[in-house]
């Protein structure tokens, strides 16, 4: 099992970190170690002063494959949910510093938190637009829509499977709307598409 998550996919997300824009999906993968499900609570670590919240839509690879095309796409995710990537920003911006991989940053344990899935055959005009949110202590702080990716699933399928066979069980995360932001110790955050709610996290 694999988790892929896509970076820099939401224009205004790229503009409120002063980043590049990517030509590409950027790439880059969180072991199973950090998974954090069933609504548990998530303890701030030690190593970092200074984590954000970042919401995505998550989609469940159901199928096995490598180089994927697109009209075969649609055979590869049913299920869908909201997910937080938690990135230890501190420990990021010295990785960037020194030209150094992220991995420390995004792929700590328990950065990946995901909700319950739901079937995309339940989500109203789902092959147009997924709405999706995510509140901190009741307040709205992320609000995203799937028609706003750069890159839609589809094309995130069609490039992560020309370098990784996709298995049944994989999850990719597809980047983060604009509203990033830190977490505190006393925090809880609920992840919403539509009005339901998928996820909950309570910061320890």
């Amino acid at each position: 099992m694999k988790v892929i998550c896509i970076g820099r996919n939401y224009v205004k997300h790229i503009e409120e970190l002063n980043n590049e824009v990517p030509t590409e999906p950027v790439v880059f993968m969180k072991p199973q170690t950090s998974l954090l499900k069933d609504n548990k609570d998530f303890y701030f670590p030690a190593f970092t002063k200074n984590i954000h919240y970042e919401a995505e839509l998550v989609y469940r690879i159901c199928n096995n494959g490598k180089h994927v095309k697109r009209k075969f796409t649609k055979d590869f995710y049913e299920e869908v949910t909201v997910g937080i990537d938690f990135t230890a920003r501190d420990l990021q911006d010295l990785c960037k510093e020194k030209g150094l991989p992220w991995e420390k940053a995004k792929a700590f344990d328990h950065s990946a938190v995901i909700g319950k899935f739901v079937p995309l055959n339940s989500i109203e005009n789902r092959d147009k637009e997924i709405n999706f949110s995510l509140d901190k202590n009741d307040q709205t702080v992320q609000h995203g829509n799937s028609a706003h990716m750069m890159h839609s699933i589809d094309d995130i399928i069609v490039h992560v499977s020309q370098y990784y066979t996709l298995n049944i069980g994989d999850y990719i995360f597809t980047g983060t709307p604009a509203g990033v932001g830190p977490i505190t110790i006393g925090d809880t955050f609920t992840g919403k598409i539509g009005d339901q709610e998928l996820l909950r996290c309570s910061i320890k």
